[in-house]
């Protein structure tokens, strides 16, 4: 699904009106990946960091490089506004190597593969999400030789697991340290770039349609022939409807 032109970003944002967050994450990066020709089953396979690194990229094609957060200090309540780069988070992921990551430790030796956004997504609906990502993720577990139920596991190697699958997909989580310019106290929080951009596309798709209303309006033209204008020539359009 490669989005070209406004028509095809109204009808993305149109799609995703009635969808939960998920449903627009996936919209997205459906969007952000016309190589899979719209294989949701691939996108949800794919590393957490793949898609976000993905999305960053279809931010910057879209909106620019600059992205500007905002966040309040947790310390003093002072808002803060600073400015990121898009490519600095949408380089390309490395080539894909051994789709499983070992650990061994205490006797035991694990395998298993990244968690992708479809693991996530099953883990978090499950009464325990630490063991629903477990049985979906190791594929062998093994202590002493004599093979061993993924919930056997003991939290120790629980955590050297976690620990390894943020190594091997550190782009999943992108948590900002940001020092308050007031109290110098530092605020940690993550951005959510599906939901960063999908903010941006709705108040994008809302002052195209009204840009659509005020032509059609003073024109009489129809909206495939307004989006069909390019943002220059709509915006030069605009103005001339408010000198009259």
């Amino acid at each position: 699904m490669a989005i070209t032109g406004a028509a095809g970003l109204l009808a993305a944002w149109e799609t995703g009106l009635g969808q939960p967050p998920a449903g627009r994450a996936l919209l997205l990066h459906r969007a952000a990946r016309p190589d899979l020709d719209g294989d949701c089953e691939a996108l949800l396979g794919l590393p957490v960091g793949e898609r976000e690194a993905d999305l960053f990229a279809l931010r910057r094609t879209l909106f620019g490089e600059r992205m500007q957060v905002r966040l309040a200090c947790d310390a003093c309540g002072q808002d803060m506004e600073f400015d990121l780069e898009a490519g600095q988070f949408a380089r390309n992921p490395a080539a894909p190597g051994d789709p499983l990551v070992r650990v061994a430790q205490d006797g035991w030796e694990v395998e298993f593969r990244v968690p992708g956004i479809a693991d996530l997504t099953a883990a978090a609906a499950a009464a325990d999400p630490r063991h629903a990502l477990l049985d979906r993720c190791v594929v062998s577990s093994v202590r002493d030789g004599a093979p061993v139920p993924a919930e056997e596991l003991p939290v120790a190697v629980q955590r050297r697991i976690a620990e390894a699958a943020e190594a091997a997909d550190p782009a999943a989580d992108l948590t900002l340290n940001v020092g308050c310019p007031e109290c110098g106290t530092a605020t940690r929080a993550e951005l959510d770039i599906a939901s960063y951009l999908w903010t941006e596309l709705d108040a994008w798709a809302r002052e195209l349609l009204l840009d659509v209303h005020l032509l059609a309006t003073a024109y009489g033209w129809s909206e495939p022939e307004i989006l069909a204008l390019s943002p220059l020539r709509r915006r030069y359009y605009l103005e001339l409807c408010a000198d009259v």
